[in-house]
């Protein structure tokens, strides 16, 4: 194969038509996805996907970090959050199928930046499972504590290399997730809307009672590391709002996908923005910003609770809130992981064994119990720090691309029906682009090269399998169609 030849393989793009078009099942070589989801679950779907151990865990990083001006720190990871999401909600609007921004680049950049996109996006879903997990024991055991004076001992709540063997909490909490997701996307979504409206209750409970305490003096002076400790924190609380695309993993398993998809999208993001910007406030005004230094990781709204009031229950409350919320976030997310390596699956990239699917339950039930199994055991061993940098640095990386690939799609296919449309384009994905290389200054050089090897890994693992396999190039489980 010549070099021209090779290139024009890599860069491949994949017909809308067969984007958007689900493909056909010889026996269970492919599954079907039932379409289940309506406008409400969606979007507590992506609320459920959101709201978890950034606010409740990352918050208490984020702080000391940046002080009182964490505020302006959420404003700016929320703007960024923002300009994607309106390129993930055009997309979704147009290309409503599951693989979010896997699919969408595929469509739009090509077969190789997919692959580098679908393996960040192992790197985000996979790994904030894992993180977020973490953060369930962390407030698990503060309930106990609060609620019936024991603790887990550190031997099996915290990984090696913070004083334990392994996080029992966070793989129970992953492979509890695993087993409902197992059950079916209906049962799963049910269970989810109800800890979704939980969870903003008491984070809402939060918020007055924490106001009783509040004091101004608390934030003054308001940036006290400048603006190095904004952007450091803006680097860090973007962790927080890693999930609102999760809804456009469920393009085939939505009723009204076209319709649907965007209004959820972004709808979930500005409650969420509502609501972060609610309790941090709360927060720093209830206690100085000093005193947050140290509790990077721990439960710190439950014990902002606990000072405030100077009783157990209400600490109580707020640790089984975050249990509960932080649940729905390992259900919804590990969902969103199994949906990617779905698509990449069906597209030939991956084994296919991650494309077949129960015929009682419509669920990919090998890829649900491989997930599952995976994130369980990196729960349990390594420790949230690392975890969380290294996703939002995936994470952004693919909000960058996405928001390429709606201006190139907008160009090369200005007549694909659209029921969204970014208003004043194509500056806010431009914009979507320059905050999200801004928010990559701010992780330290580790980090970067923690997912450099990440990337590497990915690319010889497509070069050896994906682009022999690629039913883009070789056939597959599509019907012959007219090429557009």
């Amino acid at each position: 194969m010549g070099e021209a030849s090779a290139r024009s393989r890599l860069f491949a793009v994949k017909p809308v038509v067969d984007v958007t078009h689900e493909p056909y099942s010889e026996g269970e070589a492919v599954s079907h996805l039932r379409r289940t989801m309506g406008p409400v679950s969606l979007t507590f779907f992506s609320v459920g996907a959101i709201v978890g151990t950034g606010i409740y865990v990352i918050l208490g990083e984020a702080v000391p970090a940046a002080g009182p001006a964490v505020l302006v720190s959420f404003v700016l990871a929320g703007l960024t959050a923002l300009f994607s999401a309106l390129s993930y909600a055009e997309l979704a609007g147009a290309l409503p199928v599951s693989g979010s921004a896997y699919s969408y680049t595929y469509a739009t950049l090509g077969e190789l930046v997919a692959w580098i996109v679908g393996w960040a996006l192992v790197l985000e879903y996979g790994v904030s499972v894992a993180a977020v997990a973490v953060g369930w024991g962390q407030y698990l055991n503060e309930f106990f504590v609060t609620s019936i004076g024991l603790s887990i001992p550190d031997a099996l709540s915290q990984p090696p290399g913070e004083g334990g063997y392994v996080n029992l909490p966070a793989i129970v909490v992953v492979l509890g997730a695993m087993v409902l997701l197992l059950r079916g996307t209906r049962e799963s979504t049910r269970v989810n809307n109800i800890l979704v409206v939980l969870k903003v209750v008491i984070l809402l409970v939060f918020v007055v009672v924490a106001f009783t305490a509040f004091d101004s003096d608390n934030l003054r002076p308001f940036a006290p590391l400048g603006w190095a400790g904004i952007t450091a924190g803006a680097s860090l609380v973007f962790f927080s709002y890693i999930g609102f695309d999760a809804a456009s993993t469920a393009g085939e398993e939505a009723k009204n996908p076209r319709r649907d998809l965007p209004v959820a999208i972004l709808v979930s993001l500005v409650i969420v923005t509502a609501l972060y910007l609610l309790v941090a406030l709360a927060a720093v005004g209830a206690q100085h910003w000093q005193d947050f230094e140290g509790s990077g990781g721990e439960a710190v709204l439950a014990k902002i609770m606990r000072v405030v009031t100077g009783e157990s229950w209400p600490a109580a409350l707020l640790s089984f809130g975050a249990v509960i919320s932080i649940a729905s976030v390992v259900l919804t997310v590990m969902y969103g992981q199994t949906r990617i390596l779905f698509a990449m699956s069906r597209d030939g990239l991956i084994p296919s064994l991650f494309s077949r699917g129960s015929r009682h339950s419509g669920v990919p039930t090998a890829n649900t119990l491989v997930v599952g199994t995976f994130i369980a055991v990196l729960a349990g061993l390594v420790p949230l720090g690392a975890l969380a940098e290294a996703t939002s640095v995936g994470t952004l990386f693919a909000f960058m691309l996405v928001n390429i690939g709606v201006i190139i799609l907008r160009r090369t296919r200005p007549d694909l029906p659209r029921t969204f449309r970014i208003p004043l384009f194509p500056f806010p994905p431009a914009i979507g682009v320059g905050f999200t290389i801004w928010l990559f200054t701010g992780f330290g050089g580790s980090t970067w090269v923690a997912f450099l090897v990440w990337l590497l890994a990915g690319l010889a693992f497509y070069a050896t399998y994906g682009y022999r396999r690629s039913h883009l190039h070789v056939g597959g489980p599509y019907r012959t169609r007219t090429r557009r």
